[in-house]
C-alpha cells in the first residue's frame, strides 16, 4: 500500500534553496519532503491537507552546530548566571546580579540536598556580567564549609571552589601551577583556570562532575531545550563517547526525541590513533537520529577567561597570555592522524595565537595528504585576522563563528580584553561572508542559550548587552545570517545532503514561525516566537514561552 502524504501548507515557505527560495506547501512522505510548490503544483496529487501552519512561516529546521550535551545534563544543578535563562520545560530562571546573591541561591540549593556530603554545584557564573566581581574561596565558603562546593563559568573553562574542595585536592600557597591564582596572602583564591588545574581537581574529587553519567533524561532535556528554539540538528561538539555514553545516545535518540544529535569525539579522551579506530566502528552503525564521524580539538581557552592564545600586541590590559590547552607541536601530529584516515576535524581556537597554530597544523596535513571536501571546521574562531581568514579560505576550511558572544562579551572585549580596533572585528562573520568561507554561527550552549534567532540577530545587529554597535562592517544581512543557521550549520556538519534546506529527497525538518524574518526589522529577529517544530514530519509543539 502506498504511504500516505501530508500536504503542509503555510503562509509562505522560506526553504533555503536558492533554485526555489519560496513555496506555500510542502509534502512530506515517509519523513521526507517529496516536493516543495504552490498549491497549484500540487494538483491531482492524492494528500491529506494539513493546514494548522496556513498562517505561519515554514523554515528550515535550524542547525546548532556547537552545543554541548551540558545544556541537558547541568539543569540538574543550580543555574547562577546573571542573565534570565528558560530552562528545558520552558520556566523562566532570573539572573542573578550580584555576588550575595549567587551566595543566596546555592546556599538555598544546598539545604535541598540531604547528603552533607554531596557535591553543591553551580553553573553559569560569570564575572565581567558582575562588574568584574571575582569569585572566592571565601565566598564559598559561605555556602558551606564542610560540604564541597563547585561553580563552573559560563565559559566552562574555569572553576570556582570552596576551601574544602582546594585542600581535597592538594591546592595550599605553595601550589606552583599555571591557572591556579592566589590572592594577596599568597593562598589560592580558588579559581582554577584551564585543563590541568581542573584535572587535579577532578582527581581529588574522585571524579569529573563535567562530564557525570549520561541518562536518557539528560539526552531529553537537550533534545527539549533545542527544540523550543526551533532546532532538529544540533550538535554536542565535545564528547569522550564512553560505551556507556554511546548505548545511552543509542536509546534515547528514537522516535520521542524531537532533534537529530551529531555528538563529537573528544580529542583528549584518547590517543589519534586510537580516535580513528573508534570513530570508524561508531559510524557504522549511525542512524537517522544519530550520527557519529566528526573529531573535536580544543587548542586554547576563552578570550573573557584570559585563556585564549593571542599574537601580539597580546591582551589590551596587559594581562598574560593565554593557555595551550594542545602544544602546537601536539596539534600538528593530532591534525595529521586524524586527517590522513580521512576524518573530519572541529577544532577551537578563540585566540588568533591559536588559529594560526590550527591553521599551520591543517597546511602540514594537507602537503602530506591531500583531501579535497575536507571540510575541517575552525570553531568560535573568534579574533582571526583577515590575512588568517584568506588563509582559511585557501585550505578549504569552514568557520563556525560565535555571535552570541557579540552581545554577552562585546563589551568586555571592547573596554577591556581586547580595545575597540581588535573588538571591531571578534567573530569577523562579515568578512567571512566577502571571502566565500563556507559560514555557521553557533550558540555554545550552555554557555550561552540556545536560539538561532537570536544567534542571527547577534550576527545582524553586532549589539552588546550595552547597546553598542560593534564593527558594523561584519554584519550579516538577515539572508545570509538564516543561511548559517540552516545549511550554513549542515554543510560545516557534512548533513548538507540531508538537512539545512527544504528540498525534494531531505528530512521533513521544519522550523514553523509566527511571523516572517524577511518582513521583521532586523533588531526585532530574535524576538520571533518558534510555534512549532516538525522532525521526519512529525509535528512536535513548543510550549509557550
Amino acid at each position: 500500500m502506498p504511504s500516505e502524504i501530508t500536504l503542509f501548507e503555510a503562509r509562505r515557505v522560506i526553504t533555503m534553496n536558492p533554485s526555489r527560495p519560496d513555496a506555500t506547501h510542502i509534502a512530506v512522505r515517509d519523513g521526507r519532503v517529496l516536493m516543495v510548490g504552490t498549491r497549484a503544483e500540487f494538483d491531482g496529487l492524492d494528500a491529506v491537507p494539513d493546514r494548522c501552519f496556513a498562517d505561519k512561516v515554514i523554515l528550515p529546521g535550524f542547525v546548532e552546530g556547537h552545543a554541548h550535551v551540558m545544556e541537558g545534563t547541568l539543569w540538574r544543578q543550580t543555574y547562577v548566571g546573571a542573565g534570565d535563562r528558560r530552562s528545558p520545560d520552558g520556566r523562566r530562571v532570573p539572573g542573578l546580579r550580584d555576588i550575595g546573591a549567587v551566595v543566596d541561591r546555592l546556599s538555598e540549593a544546598g539545604r535541598s540536598i540531604a547528603d552533607p556530603d554531596q557535591l553543591l554545584y553551580g553553573w553559569g557564573f560569570d564575572p565581567l556580567h558582575l562588574g568584574g566581581a571575582r569569585l572566592t574561596r571565601h565566598d564559598l565558603d559561605r555556602v558551606s564549609t564542610t560540604r564541597p562546593v563547585m561553580v563552573h563559568h559560563a565559559s566552562l573553562h574555569i572553576t570556582n571552589v570552596n576551601s574544602l574542595l582546594l585542600e581535597m585536592a592538594g591546592f595550599d600557597e605553595t601550589t606552583a601551577l599555571d591557572g591556579v591564582p592566589k590572592l594577596p596572602d599568597g593562598t589560592p583564591s580558588g579559581e582554577l583556570q584551564g585543563i590541568a588545574a581542573r584535572l587535579r581537581l577532578f582527581r581529588g574529587l574522585g571524579y569529573n562532575p563535567m562530564s557525570g553519567t549520561l541518562d536518557a533524561a539528560d539526552v531529553g532535556r537537550f533534545g527539549a531545550a533545542a527544540q523550543l528554539q526551533g532546532i532538529t540538528t544540533i550538535a554536542d561538539l565535545h564528547n569522550d563517547l564512553t560505551d556507556a555514553t554511546v548505548a545511552v545516545y543509542g536509546a534515547a535518540c528514537v522516535e520521542g526525541l524531537p532533534v537529530r544529535i551529531v555528538p563529537a569525539l573528544a580529542s583528549v579522551s584518547c590517543p589519534p590513533e586510537d580516535g580513528v579506530a573508534k570513530i570508524g566502528r561508531l559510524a557504522a552503525a549511525n542512524t537517522d537520529r544519530l550520527r557519529f564521524g566528526i573529531v573535536k580539538i580544543v587548542v586554547d581557552g576563552s578570550i573573557q577567561g584570559f585563556t585564549a592564545r593571542l599574537l601580539p600586541p597580546g591582551y589590551h590590559n596587559g594581562a598574560p597570555n593565554g593557555l595551550w590547552y594542545v602544544a602546537p607541536e601536539d596539534l600538528d601530529r593530532i591534525v595529521g592522524i586524524y586527517h590522513a584516515a580521512g576524518i573530519q576535524l572541529h577544532i577551537h581556537t578563540n585566540g588568533n595565537e591559536a588559529t594560526e597554530a590550527a591553521l599551520d597544523a591543517v597546511e602540514k596535513a594537507q602537503i602530506a595528504h591531500p583531501r579535497p571536501d575536507h571540510r575541517h571546521t575552525l570553531q568560535h574562531c573568534q579574533m582571526a585576522t583577515e590575512a588568517q581568514l584568506r588563509r582559511v579560505k585557501a585550505l578549504g576550511l569552514c568557520l563556525n563563528l560565535f555571535s552570541n558572544h557579540l552581545y554577552y562579551w562585546g563589551d568586555a572585549h571592547h573596554d577591556l580584553t581586547m580595545g575597540p580596533e581588535r573588538a571591531a572585528r571578534i567573530d569577523a562573520a562579515g568578512s567571512a561572508a566577502r571571502l566565500g568561507i563556507p559560514l555557521a554561527i553557533h550558540s555554545d550552549a550552555p554557555v550561552t542559550p540556545l536560539g538561532p534567532l537570536f544567534t542571527a540577530w547577534c550576527a545582524v545587529n553586532r549589539t552588546t548587552s550595552s547597546g553598542r554597535l560593534l564593527g558594523p562592517a561584519e554584519r550579516l544581512s538577515v539572508a545570509e545570517a538564516l543561511h548559517a543557521v540552516t545549511l550554513g550549520a549542515a554543510y560545516t556538519l557534512r548533513m548538507d545532503h540531508c538537512v539545512g534546506s527544504i528540498e525534494a529527497g531531505k528530512f521533513a525538518d521544519f522550523a514553523v514561525l509566527d511571523a516572517d524574518p524577511f518582513e521583521t526589522p532586523p533588531e526585532a529577529l530574535k524576538d520571533i516566537p518558534v510555534h512549532t517544530t516538525v522532525l521526519g514530519g512529525r509535528v512536535f509543539a513548543v510550549p509557550p514561552a
